[in-house]
Order: structure tokens, then sequence, then C-alpha cells
């Protein structure tokens, strides 16, 4: 098993995978199955003209949305270590927003620039949660919303289950990000994510557990969709085109036999709110 550091993974990772992950969750915004993002959201209680910074912005999906409630006069400014995810977010022609590469555990805006901060599925890749929670709640002027969603192991749900067999058939190990077991296990844990953000400056906090139904219309779709999921696209790019197309077709013919049709997944989230 490879064992390399967060920011030698997880940046050129997302970058190489940036397009169908924009198109998984573009998806499923549209349909409003992504309930933890769309909590955050629900929890900003954006108003126009206010100024809102997405961390960990990615593509911008979470983004569009977000500068739509600040608009026509307020702002949204997103960043991510991913430049591929950097690159679409910028041509994505969000009004009013801007884009930038910039690392969350140091962000060079000055103190108390904005009025909300939002993070969808990002603060689970950073090596020092701390940090980076410090330096969300030094962006923010007194009494603004902060709110994250991060999402928890749902392997032991099928049909993840079913893929994982195949998974185990076909490819390597995934590279180990050596230092993220205590940024895991913090975002995992409740009262840990809790208690983290306290620690960072916030003057409240809370931790809400949310699921999620997502619906994928076959097993062709919801394979060839996860095969860019940064774990198992860690360890499909490793394989030759002809063995990629092998596990492809197995993990199809798989989770077919198990789903014929429509398949839904589950997942959970922990949403955290804060007030700075």
């Amino acid at each position: 098993m490879e064992r390399v550091k967060s920011k030698d993974l997880f940046p050129a990772m997302f970058s190489r995978n940036a397009a169908a992950y924009k198109q998984r969750l573009d998806s499923i915004m549209a349909r409003k199955e992504a309930l933890g993002r769309q909590r955050v959201i629900e929890l900003l209680e954006l108003k126009p003209g206010m100024r809102v910074l997405d961390l960990a912005c990615g593509p911008g999906t979470l983004s569009k949305p977000l500068a739509a409630l600040v608009g026509p006069n307020g702002s949204l400014v997103g960043v991510d270590l991913a430049e591929g995810m950097i690159a679409l977010a910028r041509g994505a022609g969000i009004p009013n927003a801007t884009f930038e590469v910039m690392d969350l555990e140091q962000l060079t805006f000055p103190h108390a620039s904005f009025d909300a901060a939002a993070c969808g599925h990002g603060l689970q890749f950073v090596p020092d949660l701390s940090r980076a929670l410090a330096e969300a709640r030094r962006m923010l002027r007194p009494l603004s919303r902060f709110a994250a969603s991060v999402p928890l192991n749902n392997d032991h749900h099928r049909p993840w289950q079913v893929i994982d067999e195949v998974v185990d058939r076909w490819l390597p190990p995934a590279p180990a990000a050596t230092d993220q077991q205590p940024t895991r296990s913090a975002v995992a844990d409740p009262d840990a994510f809790r208690e983290a953000a306290m620690r960072a400056g916030f003057v409240e906090a809370r931790v809400e557990l949310i699921e999620e139904r997502v619906h994928w219309a076959s097993a062709e779709q919801l394979v060839g969709l996860c095969m860019s999921w940064w774990d198992l696209a860690a360890r499909v790019e490793r394989l030759d085109v002809n063995r990629r197309q092998a596990f492809k077709d197995d993990a199809i013919a798989s989770l077919r036999r198990d789903h014929p049709g429509v398949i839904e997944t589950v997942g959970r989230n922990h949403v955290l709110f804060a007030i700075a």
C-alpha cells in the first residue's frame, strides 16, 4: 500500500476526476437528494447583499445556489486546492462568484472578510481539522454562520457491499493518506466534531445527523459514476485499459444481479453548524 500525505494525494486526484465528479454531484443536487449539502444552505440563512465563502468548493456545485441567494448585490468566493476543480468552477459562469486555488488551512483573506461560510464534503480531507476550523472562524464577522457537511462511512450498506466485493477481486489497495486518521475520527464523532469547532473559537456549535437517499437509474450508471470517486479512482487508474473494462463489467453484472432496475443508496452525513 502506497502511503502519502493528504495534500500530495487529494488535490491531484480530484483534479483528474473533476469533470466526472461535477456530473455526478450536479445530478444529485438537481434531484434534491444531496440533503447534507442542502442542510448547509438552509442553516446559513443567506440574504441578498451578503458575502459568502465556499470552502472546498469543488466545481462550484454548491457555490451556484449560495451565490444566487446573496445576489444580485452580494458575492461568493470559492476556494479549493484542486486546480482542476477551480478551472471548472470558473467556467461555470456563476454570477457574482470568484474562485481561487487555496488551502483551507492557510486562507489568505483578511480577518472578518465574510458574512457566512460553507463547506460541502471537504473538511474530512484536511490533515489538521483544528487549523481548518480556526481559519474558517477567522474569516467570519462576529455572529456570522458557518455550516459544513461531511459524509460518514456507509460501506456496510448494500449495494456498496456488492461493489466492495468486486473491488477486492480486481483492484490494488488504495493509497493511504498518513495524516488523515485524526480528522476522520473527529468528524465521525458528533461530540468531537462539535468540540473541535468550539476550540477553534466559535461561540456556539452543534452537529446534526442527516440521512440521504440517492437514486441511480441503473447498475451501469452507478458503476460508471462511482469509478471517479477518489478512493476508487486511485485504484482504477492503476489498471491497464483492458483490465479496467473487465473490472467495470464485473461490477455492473454483480450489481445488476442484486439490483436489476433503479438502485437506491443510503448515505449519512454529519452537518456542523457554528456561530462565530
